[in-house]
Order: structure tokens, then sequence, then C-alpha cells
């Protein structure tokens, strides 16, 4: 057992070696939250690994929370996510322009204003 738990960690190592060389070197933010959201899921697999390895249970909170504060983070990130190039831009500004906002209720404004 302690073979296998001994190449797991190397493998998740290596794994995270090259996840920090794509957060580093990638082309643009995209990339780099991918990167950053594998090098969490790689940091709970790894305090996995070692909850197996210790027999300790009471990690397992930590990998919870580990796990809700990536998903949480990367969710927010790509939400609000501005694009990298200028003319990535001017095509999200495009579409945004283009997008149909609903129309302002300006007789319940005016009823609101007309009650002071």
């Amino acid at each position: 057992m302690t073979v296998v738990l001994t190449i797991s960690g190397v493998l998740l190592l290596a794994a995270a070696v090259i996840t920090a060389y794509r957060l580093l070197a990638g082309p643009d933010s995209l990339d780099r939250l991918v990167a950053v959201d594998t090098i969490i899921a790689l940091t709970v697999c790894g305090v996995m690994v070692w909850s197996v390895y210790s027999r300790d249970t009471t990690l397992v909170p930590s990998i919870v929370a580990l796990s809700v504060v990536g998903f949480v983070g990367s969710v927010s990130v790509a939400r609000f996510r501005v694009s990298d190039t200028p003319e990535k831009r001017k095509a999200a500004a495009a579409a945004a322009a283009r997008t149909p906002h609903p129309p302002h209720d300006t007789e319940s404004r005016d009823r609101r204003q007309e009650k002071r």
C-alpha cells in the first residue's frame, strides 16, 4: 500500500509541476484559470492521499473546503473574465450591445414620484 501511495504522490507532484508551467506560460487568462483550478484539484488529491497514508479522517473538512473554494473561485472568475486581446474585447462589446435589455418600467416610476 505504501508503494501505491508513494507513486500517487510522485504523479501528483509531476502533474503540479506541469500545471505550474501552464500557469506561468499560459497565453491568455483562461489558460491560467484552468491551471489554477487544476492545481486546486491536485491539492485536494494530495490531501486525500496524505489522509489515506496517515489514516487521519480529520482532513475531510479541509478537502471539502478546498473543493468549494476551487469551484466558487473558478465560476466567479469565469463569469467576470475580461477578454485578453482588443479584438476579443470589441467582439464582446458588440455582443453586449446586441443583447436586448428589458424595458424600463417608467409607469411605476412615475407613480412613485407622484406619491411623494
